[in-house]
């Protein structure tokens, strides 16, 4: 894969969210993509990709302690890896969003960011970009 086509994410511990949105600004500069949309893919059974408030931390905080409680790892799972609930958690949260992006500049709202979901770290990641043109 092209080193355009991806964005790499360091995480450094087994649940967290990390913000990706000024690394995915970056690409879309590097990708020369004026207008169009940037679909922002996560090739990870343990991970998923979302569009959230990035202002508070404590939202990102309290969104984690939700899938934490409705997904505990504590539960008479039968993945042999033993990362069963990592797996119920991307499921849940999803693989991909798409972002409008208008002058080389990707559309989010006001207090909206974009986040990679670790649910089985720390691993380094990648997650796949598509630019489409308008």
């Amino acid at each position: 894969m092209n080193k355009k086509n991806f964005l790499e994410v360091v995480t450094s511990s087994q649940t967290e969210m990390v913000d990706i949105t000024s690394g995915l600004q970056s690409k879309v500069e590097e990708l020369d993509l004026e207008s169009g949309l940037l679909v922002v893919y996560c090739p990870h059974t343990t991970g998923a990709v979302t569009i959230n408030e990035g202002a508070d931390p404590a939202v990102r905080r309290d969104i984690i302690k939700v899938l934490n409680s409705i997904v505990p790892w504590d539960f008479d799972y039968r993945h042999m890896e033993g990362n069963s609930p990592a797996h119920v958690k991307a499921s849940l949260v999803g693989e991909s969003v798409q972002i409008v992006v208008e002058n080389r500049t990707i559309q989010l709202g006001q207090w909206q960011r974009v986040f990679f979901c670790e649910f089985d770290g720390p691993r380094r990641r990648k997650v796949w970009l598509k630019a489409m043109s308008s």
